[in-house]
């Protein structure tokens, strides 16, 4: 199963597949080559920062080998929940990565011959598409079977009625008032 690398500075992700075996082993928190990964990226420098396996469970730094532990946490890394005083316990991986890794994070260290912004994928200019044509509404079968033809009219918004309703109204008392 090939790895899916992240590579990331400044803000800036390259994502990258990778079967390279020779990634089992590393711990997080080492630094890697970059022509392990790939031949672009040779010259460059990159720490692990993470990993996550395929059921989504992440790496912790502090947990040693590469398979999972419950671990108890509290406030931090990989507790989402924000209450005061809580702990709960997650089952974590460890902080080596193995065949069941899917997913590794690296931040570059040393840059390489190539510039990071030149492996960037290039975004594509959004090209005009062509308006499309609206049709004209048709003429609906009622239950009878008769043809009805749409009416072009703007329906009566709710705003209209009110105003219609008030007006009524007004003419109504004006008339009570008036006998």
């Amino acid at each position: 199963m090939p790895f899916k690398i992240n590579i990331s500075e400044k803000g800036k992700t390259l994502k990258k597949e990778t079967e390279n075996e020779s990634l089992i082993g590393k711990k997080i928190g080492e630094t890697i080559q970059g022509n392990e990964i790939s031949a672009e990226l040779s010259g460059y420098e990159l720490e692990i920062t993470g990993t996550s396996d395929i059921a989504g469970f992440p790496g912790k730094k502090d947990i040693e080998g590469s398979g999972l532990k419950k671990v108890l946490l509290k406030k931090g890394f990989a507790m989402h929940d924000k209450r005061k005083g809580i702990r709960k316990k997650k089952t974590l991986r460890g902080n080596t990565i193995s065949k069941d890794t899917v997913q590794i994070n690296v931040i570059v260290k040393k840059q390489g011959n190539n510039k990071f912004e030149d492996l960037l994928p290039k975004k594509e200019e959004k090209t005009e598409k062509p308006e499309e044509k609206k049709e004209e509404p048709k003429a609906q079968e009622t239950i009878e079977g008769k043809k009805e033809e749409k009416s072009t009219e703007p329906k009566p918004t709710l705003d209209n009625e009110k105003t219609e309703i008030k007006e009524n109204i007004n003419t109504n008392k004006t008339e009570t008032q008036s006998q």
